[in-house]
Order: structure tokens, then C-alpha cells, then sequence
């Protein structure tokens, strides 16, 4: 592939995630709620698409664990291709509820369901009590550690440089801008703001295709690459090169993530995967300068 753009995911891609983001899924849904799910089973949410946080991927948890309190049958692959079908996303994990249950039971699954509080006891156990007072302005209800101390860094020094070296690069991740910053600094990645998408800077988020194009015009590339962890990330290349045909766009896989392994390979390519690489350290090798 030549490009001379490179946009990488944060989440899965340069940081490992597992005990930070999907910890946080888990707990905070134990925590609200008294029950929850297995770290395993976040990845058939995240498959359904259109979960561009993890806010959100909380959300239909718990919804999946109240219906599953109200009475529905669906175990979490059926639940969650149905999500699918609906067209992803939180819409779809609401519209699926009502498939599986009576309206009446459906309609007090959502009245049970806290996205506030979900998200703030979310924040709490990803940040810890520092960062929480920093960044949302507020009192912990208790003193700890964040989640967020917890993120090995994926990508090399050696690799970032070969990027740097041959390609501009870019970031469009769905973290809050204040906790990419984190990351990134972490990882010892400096990227201008004009090149990077969070998920303060766009509404749509993946697999919609607008901030792609977007920092592929701002580095007046004309060969982008996106390396992600994600099903919406391949898909995202995807679609701007179907909305973009000026450009040449190529979305690559990353197992680092929840898609792992030969299954985590087949579903990249039938997503429309350009390549699927073992880690972001391969990706210097997949790539020449345009």
C-alpha cells in the first residue's frame, strides 16, 4: 500500500485497553446494577457496530442485563447480532429490547436504565479519584486508583519514528479529548490538534467516514491508511473511499484489540480489511511513501 498519511486508533491499537476501558464496562454495571457481564462478552457489542465509546458499550450492558432480569430469553451473541440488524449503536441495542420483550417489560427495562449514573461511576473507576476531580469538575465517592493506570503502552518508540519518518500522521479515536491527551502523552506521540479527531471534535463517530476525509484533506494526502481494532474502524476506511474517490483509503486490522487470532482475521477481511497485521509495530512494513 502507498500512503502518505497514516491515521492510527488509541484504544486496542497503540494502548491495551483489557483491564481499563473493558474493566470499567463491567464494573460499573456490577456496581449500578448487582450483576453484569464477563469482560469476553464486550466484544459482541463492540462487533455490532456503532459503539464509538465505551460509555456506550455501558449502556447496552446493562440494558442486556435488565432485559435479561425482565425476562428475556436471548443470550448475548443473539442479542447482540440483533443489535446488529437494528443498526447498531445504542438505537439499536433499544430497539432490540423491544423484539425480545412485551412492550410493558421493555418500557421498564428503560425506565430502570441510568445512563448518568452508568457513566459516572464509570468515570470514577477509569480515572480514579485524582484525574475524576480534575477532569469532571466533581467529589469521588470514594479514594482510588484509576483503571486507567493500567493501559501498556502496544506500539514501539521505533515504530512511531518510522511513521513519523515517512508518512503524516493522524488520530481518530472515540476518547473523550482530555483522555486521548492522556494516552497519547503516555505513549510519547505528539500529534497537532488539526490532526486528530476525538470524540469531542464530531458527532457522527465510526464507522461514519466525515473525520477520515477530513484529516486526509488537512494532510493533503492522497493515500491514507487507518489502522484500528475495531469492525467500524475498517468499516470507516470503507466508506470514505466510497464517499471520496479522490483518495485512495485503506483500513487496516489490528489484533491487539477484542478481534484476536484467525476468527479476529476472517472478520477484518469481510469487513474490507486492506491488511490485517499482528500488531501496530508491523505496520512500517505494509506501508511505502507515496
Amino acid at each position: 500500500m502507498q500512503v502518505d498519511a497514516v491515521v492510527l486508533d488509541i484504544d486496542g491499537v497503540l494502548v491495551d485497553v483489557a483491564d481499563s476501558y473493558r474493566r470499567a464496562i463491567v464494573d460499573s454495571v456490577d456496581r449500578v446494577y448487582g450483576e453484569t457481564l464477563p469482560k469476553s462478552a464486550i466484544q459482541s457489542f463492540k462487533d455490532a457496530g456503532g459503539f464509538n465509546n465505551d460509555w456506550l458499550v455501558t449502556d447496552a450492558v446493562a440494558l442486556f442485563v435488565l432485559a435479561r432480569r425482565a425476562g428475556m430469553a436471548a443470550d448475548v451473541p443473539t442479542f447482540t447480532e440483533e443489535v446488529a440488524q437494528l443498526g447498531g449503536g445504542i438505537d439499536g441495542a433499544t430497539a432490540a429490547l423491544r423484539e425480545f420483550l412485551r412492550p410493558e417489560s421493555a418500557a421498564d427495562v428503560l425506565e430502570r436504565w441510568d445512563s448518568d449514573r452508568l457513566r459516572d461511576v464509570f468515570q470514577q473507576r477509569y480515572l480514579g479519584s485524582d484525574l475524576y476531580r480534575e477532569l469532571e469538575g466533581k467529589e469521588p465517592a470514594e479514594e482510588r486508583v484509576g483503571y486507567i493506570e493500567d493501559e501498556p503502552v502496544l506500539i514501539e518508540p521505533k515504530t512511531i519514528q518510522a511513521l513519523r519518518d515517512a508518512f503524516d500522521l493522524g488520530i481518530l479515536t472515540g476518547r473523550p479529548a482530555a483522555e486521548a491527551d492522556l494516552a497519547l502523552d503516555r505513549i510519547g506521540l505528539a500529534v497537532p490538534e488539526d490532526r486528530r479527531f476525538t470524540m469531542d471534535d464530531w458527532d457522527e463517530g465510526k464507522p461514519h467516514p466525515a473525520a477520515l476525509i477530513t484529516l486526509a484533506e488537512r494532510c493533503d494526502a492522497s493515500g491514507v491508511a487507518f489502522a484500528g481494532d475495531t469492525l467500524d474502524d475498517v468499516e470507516t476506511a470503507v466508506n470514505a473511499a466510497a464517499e471520496d474517490r479522490s483518495r485512495d483509503y485503506y483500513g487496516i486490522g489490528v489484533l491487539t484489540g477484542g478481534l484476536t487470532g484467525e476468527a479476529g482475521r476472517r472478520a477484518f477481511e469481510s469487513a474490507g480489511a486492506a491488511e490485517v497485521i499482528e500488531s501496530v509495530n508491523d505496520l512500517p512494513e505494509v506501508l511505502e511513501p507515496r
